[in-house]
């Protein structure tokens, strides 16, 4: 399972890097329910490294805090079960 762990925070580092993308250019935007969801399935250490990379939903309260703590727990799950927890 840390193939998928890998896989959902790769997923979610580039979809929130494509959000920066739009957002700058003033596209359609990837709905903030996607990027949670993609974080609660896992990919949320991915989001927060993306976040921080692309200077991105950092003054939003929600993800400023939010993703760091679901991040956490993210990882502190896949230490645990050794992988095996997604």
């Amino acid at each position: 399972m840390l193939m998928y762990f890998i896989a959902i925070n790769f997923i979610a580092y580039v979809t929130m890097g494509n959000d920066k993308k739009k957002a700058r250019t003033k596209k359609y935007r990837t709905s903030e329910k996607t990027l949670w969801l993609l974080a609660l399935l896992g990919g949320a250490p991915g989001s927060w490294v993306a976040m921080q990379t692309y200077r991105h939903k950092t003054k939003h309260a929600a993800f400023k805090y939010g993703m760091p703590v679901v991040a956490l727990i993210d990882i502190v799950l896949l230490a645990m079960t050794g992988g095996m927890v997604f």
